[in-house]
């Protein structure tokens, strides 16, 4: 049985040495394997993973590997596990960890930076200087699970104390794995300033970081907030998660909707979450002068810009990696709140050894999937046990 030297457990959590994880081979291919459980070292914890949500950017790295870097390189063929939106229970203790106690239930932010660099001293621990370039070296600090070390698709995962949140018994597993989704939303709009109450907000694109923007950006006091994209039954769940207007832009001109619906003049704010080639563009005309566009998406492809548009209009343009500076806690205490109902983006849920057809359904949006939860046999056992 589990019982690393150092490190604190619980007979009341029993650890097993082995566990079952998703490990990537070939580009596109991933097989269910045995693996040693991790052992958390100093501020570190081990969590029991009980839910993981399927986010785009894992069927990048299944399918490419960017922008998951292990050992200096692409991931395939290193027995690298990934997924990164996880939540679970806390069944082991690093040293030194006192923050957390066996038990608890917490949900993730995926970056752990080194906390030695200008950036992780300011906050920007997304941006870490030394992502990616430990290769493995633990003892740097710098942790991106599902991208750097190993992530959410199994049984277990190593957790910084720093990457951890705590999270009520009333939130389900689906729900709390939806919270860095809505970290990131956070994330975006507080880079562009954070006091937005009163302010007009465009949401561009509604996959789950989009729709969970409205709903921040409602909670936050935004108005109007005004979401556009191509799919009429992903805007009206936008609609139900606060978004004052929605825009589909197959149908209308989405710059000439917004700035009717905004009184005839630009809004203050944009957040792109489509990826679409000219979205840039588009959100420049969009806003006003001295408005700001925050970048949470982008095309698969390089892609023009109008420059001079953006000087001639002091339009400040910002992007964002991830869920940075706590934006994860504070989407937290919105969800605890219910000031939003997060689960509404949450389509399809399945067993963690079903999870290709799981990455099937997220990525040919099969049955309009839109947030797909993959549970481990643990979090059902432990469900069953509380009922």
């Amino acid at each position: 049985m589990y019982k690393p030297e150092g490190v604190k457990t619980s007979p009341e959590y029993p650890v097993p040495d082995k566990m079952k994880a998703w490990v990537l081979t070939q580009p596109g291919e991933i097989k269910l394997a045995e693996k040693p459980v991790p052992v958390p070292r100093r501020g570190e914890v081990l969590t029991r993973i009980d839910a993981v949500a399927i986010c785009a950017t894992d069927l990048e790295v299944i399918a490419h590997g960017v922008p998951a870097m292990i050992e200096g390189g692409l991931p395939f063929n290193k027995n690298f596990t990934p997924g990164h939106e996880y939540m679970g229970t806390v069944v082991a203790l690093g040293p030194g960890v006192d923050e957390f106690k066996i038990g608890d239930r917490v949900t993730v932010e995926i970056h752990a930076g080194c906390g030695q660099c200008k950036r992780c001293r300011e906050g920007m621990y997304t941006s870490c200087l030394n992502y990616g370039l430990n290769f493995g070296e633990q003892n740097k600090g710098h942790r991106a699970n599902g991208f750097t070390t190993d992530g959410g698709f199994a049984e277990y995962a190593i957790n910084n104390v720093n990457t951890l949140i705590h999270i009520s018994e009333d939130m389900s597993d689906e729900e709390a794995t939806l919270v860095v989704t809505a970290g990131t939303a956070m994330y975006g709009l507080t880079e562009l300033g954070g006091l937005v109450a009163g302010e007009s907000v465009v949401i561009t694109g509604p996959g789950p970081i989009g729709l969970l923007g409205v709903a921040v950006a409602r909670a936050l006091g935004a108005q109007p907030v005004i979401l556009t994209g191509t799919r009429d039954n992903r805007l009206k769940i936008g609609l139900e998660l606060g978004a004052d207007y929605v825009v589909n832009v197959r149908k209308e001109n989405a710059v000439q909707a917004v700035r009717r619906l905004n009184g005839d003049k630009g809004v203050d704010y944009v957040v792109e979450c489509s990826g679409a080639p000219d979205a840039v563009n588009e959100a420049a005309q969009m806003v006003s002068r001295g408005g700001k566009i925050c970048l949470a998406a982008f095309p698969a492809e390089p892609v023009p810009i109008d420059v001079a548009h953006l000087v001639r209009n002091n339009i400040y343009l910002y992007g964002i990696r991830g869920e940075g500076r706590s934006a994860t806690h504070r989407a937290e205490a919105f969800m605890r709140q219910k000031r939003f109902d997060a689960t509404k983006i949450h389509t399809h849920t399945f067993m963690l050894e079903d999870l290709p057809t799981a990455l099937r359904y997220a990525r040919d949006r099969v049955e309009d999937a839109i947030k797909v939860v993959v549970k481990t046999p643990s979090s059902a056992v432990q469900r069953a046990a509380a009922e």
